[in-house]
């Protein structure tokens, strides 16, 4: 059986890893494919640093995302309560329901930060009323805000 060869990767590939990762290959699979195409690098020491390098890079920007969802977690509560307005008929019922981008557009005029409509988890809204809203932040926070909807 064939020795294994370590290799740095440049970018992701599904079967094996994440870029920057440190695998081991088969030494074909290294020469024929993955240096040539440029797709990873031979283990050196000079090599290893780099990675070492890379890694505490992305963990002081992961720290510092997480940092700055905790402070917007603080001011989502501070601001406690986020209305939108919405046509209604008889009996307080909906035209329409109350959508995630709703919800973003009123969460946006309040703090003048854009949310992504796909991190907002909406209850099911077909009236006026309060409701509770849950806002992922980061892949670690979620925020619980409340939510108002009136009629115009």
């Amino acid at each position: 059986m064939a020795k294994r060869v370590q290799v740095v990767l440049n970018e992701d590939i599904v079967s094996l890893g994440k870029d920057g990762a440190l695998v081991e290959v088969a030494p074909g699979y290294a020469r024929n494919f993955l240096l040539p195409y440029g797709k990873a690098l031979p283990v050196t020491p000079a090599v290893l640093k780099q990675v070492k390098h890379r890694r505490a890079k992305q963990a002081e920007h992961e720290a510092a995302k997480k940092q700055e969802a905790i402070d917007f977690q603080t001011a989502l509560v501070t601001i406690g309560r986020f209305t939108v307005k919405k046509q209604v008929g008889e009996d307080g019922v909906l035209f329409g329901t109350v959508t995630n981008g709703d919800v973003a557009e009123a969460i946006q005029e309040a703090t003048q930060k854009e949310l992504d409509r796909r991190d907002i988890t909406v209850p099911e809204v077909h009236g006026v009323g309060k409701y509770k809203v849950q806002v992922k932040l980061h892949s670690e926070i979620t925020a619980e805000i409340n939510l108002e909807v009136v009629s115009y």
